[in-house]
């Protein structure tokens, strides 16, 4: 089924937001300053920029729809997501590597329809590419189309992945660790999208918010790939909270992820 018009325009837009701030990207790589939030993750001053630039674009164009940034004011209330579509922004995934001018980093803008991610916009700055689709528009990494991967299972299975903070998941992570060979990029956002085109065969993280991942998430339904959640939904995206707790998850074809969940005990 093809998109409506109403998601067609969005997404047209989306596309064309995000590239607008490619050159910010470029410009601030490896120079721009940061400091450490409340949470302990970086921000910079083109994080905040992209996100206000992003915003007002997108705001003239679709002035009932609401818009929910990482970058927030910290003491920002959680807020309700009552629009039927709702922007939710990651202005750089991966501040860390971009502050120290590591290039795997993203931005990421995704498009939520009654609270489900139905279109993502992913500006991987390694590969100076878009990534960009979702479910009824498929999956492209900058104009090649692309799915999830269908190989076989081999130990030469790459998955993205990220230690959890919370020591008391290490059991979890053994599993994965013990079968699959590992990538740990710094970047959530690019870990799922690389699932969504097939450059990883599937992802987990402990670590996560959902504006990390609502643009990935509609790359890989997109792809034909799934995302499941191990400690709770978080989808609808009902409330948008800068203090919500970390996501657990994995990502892949249906047959992956059951195989993670089964490593991770889970």
């Amino acid at each position: 089924m093809s998109p409506s018009p109403v998601l067609a325009a969005r997404a047209a837009a989306a596309r064309r937001v995000v590239l607008a701030q490619v050159g910010l990207l470029e410009r601030g790589f490896g120079r721009a300053e940061s400091h450490w939030k409340f949470d302990g993750t970086r921000v910079t001053a083109v994080d905040v920029a992209i996100s206000e630039n992003i915003f007002r674009e997108l705001a003239a164009e679709f002035p009932q729809d609401q818009f929910l940034s990482e970058e927030l004011a910290e003491g920002e209330a959680p807020r309700p997501v009552t629009a039927r579509f709702a922007w939710v922004l990651d202005p750089i995934d991966g501040t860390n590597n971009f502050a120290l001018g590591l290039t795997p980093c993203a931005i990421s803008l995704a498009l939520c329809e009654q609270g489900e991610p139905v279109f993502g916009a992913v500006y991987d700055f390694s590969r100076r590419v878009l990534i960009h689709g979702g479910p009824g528009f498929g999956v492209f990494d900058g104009e090649r189309a692309a799915r999830v991967s269908t190989a076989p299972f081999s130990r030469e299975m790459l998955v993205g992945f990220h230690s959890p903070f919370d020591k008391g998941l290490l059991p979890m992570a053994t599993g994965v660790l013990s079968e699959f060979k590992i990538r740990g990029l710094g970047s959530a956002t690019l870990h799922l999208a690389y699932v969504a085109i097939g450059l990883l065969d599937g992802c987990v993280d402990f670590n996560v918010k959902i504006w990390d991942l609502a643009a990935a998430i509609a790359l890989v339904r997109g792809a034909g790939g799934e995302v499941q959640f191990l400690n709770g939904d978080c989808l609808p995206l009902r409330t948008f909270d800068l203090r919500m707790r970390k996501i657990v998850y994995v990502g892949g074809r249906a047959e992956v992820c059951a195989r993670l969940r089964h490593l991770m005990g889970a």
